[in-house]
């Protein structure tokens, strides 16, 4: 998209205009180019033969095809507020947001994790969605399109695709999970990227411990790692390029090689080759000695340790098996090996808490502060948010009000003993909930929401003007029998195991 690109592989260089397509990113043009799944996406597309494909972000204002002339028009719908700025994105090219409506524009699809954990409230603007990972079945549905110029003919094709959904033609819809045999990497490097000039590669997909309020586990079960000589392959393709790489993975330290790979890197930089490395948050009983020489020997002042409750009871309901010491432990293996400071993350508002697990928080703040005089601590914290597909999604949220006194709370305590945190917006978690849980009946509410502006007190309007009881959505419990939106969606490892496993952390520990 600009002459500041470098492309790590090889594009082909005449194509034929017969078949284009827009790969669009719902936000601006930084962000697009440090988004590893979405330029993997137009990598694979943009090597095979025949197709055209272009990317298109929030804030492009030239492309090189004109709309009328793209046969296809894909998103990446990463997180649930994505939506708007759709939305945006299909008006500034004046197509129809609700697919009935559109005859001859482009086929409209999205993938990524918000559509793949629960579609339904979105079912009505697009004509197609990608469940689960989508590096294969992305080039199946662009060889259908390419075949099929016939919309309903297309739809009808895809609709017989495992791992596509097409509303028009519901079924049960089977996740897509691929083995990782290959390293996922960023084929652009961009010095207007986010993360300028990195070289993102993934370690793993998955994450095996399964804590029960994450999509990002259950989504991606089971726990897949990239071969280590694959991974290694990767590194000094990047390096290559760059100097600057990150290593990314809900839980990269579970990879049988991880020590290997960080003695890998660290091995280079202490030969006198200068290398940035970053990586996702570190599990606190991940945190070694020679993992924390590697950050600090890469640049890495301060790293991410997610906790997410303070007290040990609590940790255990939500499946976060630490124990105090470990968490001091790992704070002082950090301390003596190089880095700078710590940010723990946590979350308020789990089944079960009570303000003595607050409590817990603020007490292992301060004997973290005082045992670690001169070790830069802060707490980051955002409010539950029950997520489809979860043992965690028949468990409704607590009130605003109370959250918000629970977070300001929190924040006015930890402030007292010298430690700095910051709290996500309770309010937006709300709506983040009730579109998480929402179904069908949510198609034009969130239509609503965009015309009424999509600020926060849109919300509040489009449903009083709809009549919808949005606190149904975010804050009731759910019974186990209650038949939920996203059922028509099979995901590893299945809804009965998701109600053990919430009657297992839940109810046995009440």
């Amino acid at each position: 998209m600009n002459n500041k690109e470098i492309f790590l592989y090889k594009r082909k260089q005449s194509k034929s205009n017969d078949f284009i397509m827009w790969m669009a990113f719902p936000g601006i043009y930084s962000f697009s180019m440090s988004s590893l799944g979405y330029l993997w996406m137009f990598k694979t597309i943009d090597t095979i033969d025949g197709v055209n494909i272009e990317r298109i972000c929030s804030d492009t204002e030239k492309t090189e095809f004109n709309v009328k002339d793209v046969n296809l028009f894909g998103f990446s719908f990463s997180f649930d507020m994505d939506f708007l700025t759709i939305f945006s994105m299909l008006e500034k090219y004046n197509i129809p947001l609700k697919s009935k409506e559109r005859t001859n524009e482009p086929l409209i699809f999205a993938g990524g994790p918000v559509v793949t954990a629960n579609p339904e409230p979105y079912k009505e603007f697009f004509d197609f969605f990608i469940i689960g990972d989508g590096e294969d079945v992305n080039l199946t549905a662009v060889d259908i399109c390419k075949k099929n110029r016939d919309r309903e003919a297309a739809l009808k094709l895809l609709s017989e695709v495992e791992g596509i959904y097409v509303p028009k033609y519901p079924k049960k819809i089977k996740k897509l999970t691929k083995k990782l045999s290959e390293c996922i990497y960023t084929p652009v490097i961009s010095e207007d990227a986010f993360f300028k000039n990195t070289f993102i590669l993934e370690m793993s997909r998955g994450c095996a411990n399964r804590c029960g309020f994450c999509l990002a586990s259950y989504l991606n079960l089971p726990l897949r790692c990239v071969p280590y000589d694959e991974l290694i392959k990767t590194i000094d393709l990047g390096l290559s390029y760059t100097n600057k790489i990150a290593l990314l993975g809900a839980q990269i330290s579970a990879h049988p090689h991880f020590h290997d790979v960080c003695k890998y890197i660290y091995d280079k930089i202490k030969s006198g080759q200068k290398i940035e490395m970053s990586v996702s948050s570190l599990r606190v009983d991940a945190i070694t000695p020679d993992v924390v020489q590697t950050l600090a020997a890469a640049g890495q002042k301060n790293s991410t340790l997610a906790i997410e409750a303070g007290s040990e009871r609590l940790r255990k309901v939500i499946n976060k098996n630490l124990t105090e010491q470990q968490i001091f432990n790992a704070v002082k293996i950090a301390k003596e090996n190089g880095l700078k400071g710590l940010k723990f993350y946590g979350m308020i508002g789990l089944p079960t808490e009570k303000y003595e697990d607050l409590q817990e928080i603020i007490e292992l703040g301060r004997k973290v502060k005082l045992e670690n005089k001169g070790f830069d601590i802060s707490f980051g914290f955002s409010s539950f948010v029950p997520k489809p597909n979860t043992p965690f999604q028949w468990c409704g949220r607590e009130n605003t009000k109370s959250l918000e006194e629970k977070a300001n709370f929190l924040k006015k305590e930890l402030h007292k003993i010298g430690i700095s945190s910051n709290i996500s917006s309770i309010k937006w978690d709300y709506w983040q909930a009730v579109l998480s849980r929402g179904g069908e009946t949510l198609n034009d509410f969130v239509l609503e929401v965009y015309k009424m502006g999509g600020k926060l007190g849109a919300f509040k309007s489009a449903a009083k003007k709809l009549n919808i009881d949005t606190d149904y959505f975010a804050l009731e419990n759910y019974s186990f029998e209650k038949p939920l939106p996203w059922d028509f969606i099979e995901i590893n490892p299945g809804k009965e195991f998701l109600i053990k496993e919430n009657k297992r952390l839940i109810l046995d520990k009440q």
